[in-house]
């Protein structure tokens, strides 16, 4: 196992359903762990229950932050079929748990695609040299420092930039080093990007997951990710956001959405030049 994420993300099969594992240094934000980052590291405990490679569903609740230490997870196979195994795991660190998820996983080049359905694209984006490197902002956070992610110049609205109105999010992604992204990563890469309410009118801060859930369609090719992330609704201090990742070829590789609380800080004044509130 090598390449950053692969380290930082390793388990250790103890048996009997228990992983040893660590949440490592510098895949935090202010000090708390990326979601993401928690469900790949989780779902790679699951993987090993399950003796298949590949995420196909994986929904995880958010319980208490995780902080850098030993953790472990505690895996239960509840079903294993002939082509997909379902198993329940609990994230538990520094004496309480942190994640609780249920995830269904299988070999994702056994099956063939036999006819196909997709109503949508890729997200149009400038070249990455063209877009806004995440780990070169001035608020930039250590997780944002171990990825390489490039934002859509008019979705990067950081410091003193005026956002664009929009709850929405785009850009590239890949991981440092031309590590491979396999299916785990994308359990990672569907949390990884700021959220979409920076970009709206509406307050910036910490916003807490509340749960993940990811769907994986494909192994992606290897080259850079595109990723598109929106939200149509914030009502009673919740905001959803679906997310898309589309690989190098332009296949559907995952989906997400998420339920997160929206930080209680102050709203954004709108200046003149924006719209005045968030435009799906």
């Amino acid at each position: 196992m090598s390449g950053q994420f692969a380290v930082a993300t390793a388990v250790a099969d103890m048996g009997g359903g228990v992983f040893h594992c660590g949440l490592a240094e510098g895949w935090d934000i202010n000090g708390n762990a990326n979601g993401g980052y928690l469900l790949a590291l989780t779902g790679r405990a699951m993987a090993r229950a399950a003796g298949r490679p590949d995420p196909v569903t994986v929904t995880g609740h958010y319980l208490s932050p995780g902080k850098v230490g030993p953790a472990e997870v505690v895996a239960h196979v509840v079903k294993a079929g002939k082509r997909f195994s379902t198993v329940s795991a609990t994230l538990q660190a520094n004496g309480r748990p942190v994640l609780a998820t249920l995830g269904t996983f299988g070999d994702l080049t056994e099956a063939p695609a036999q006819s196909e359905l997709v109503d949508g694209a890729p997200p149009d984006l400038p070249p990455p040299d063209e877009c806004i490197r995440r780990a070169d902002s001035h608020v930039a956070v250590n997780f944002s420092n171990r990825l390489d992610m490039r934002l859509h110049p008019e979705d990067a609205a950081f410091g003193d930039e005026l956002p664009s109105g929009k709850a929405l999010v785009r850009g590239w992604f890949r991981l440092h080093d031309d590590e491979p992204i396999d299916t785990l990563a994308l359990l990672c890469c569907v949390d990884a990007f700021p959220p979409t309410a920076f970009n709206a009118l509406l307050p910036r801060g910490w916003t807490p997951t509340v749960e993940l859930t990811a769907h994986v369609r494909a192994r992606p090719a290897p080259g850079w990710l595109r990723c598109r992330f929106t939200t149509r609704f914030v009502t009673g201090d919740f905001l959803e956001e679906d997310g898309e990742v589309w690989d190098s070829e332009g296949r559907l590789v995952a989906q997400s959405r998420q339920l997160a609380l929206l930080s209680r800080l102050h709203p954004l004044e709108a200046p003149s030049s924006a719209p005045a509130g968030p435009t799906p």
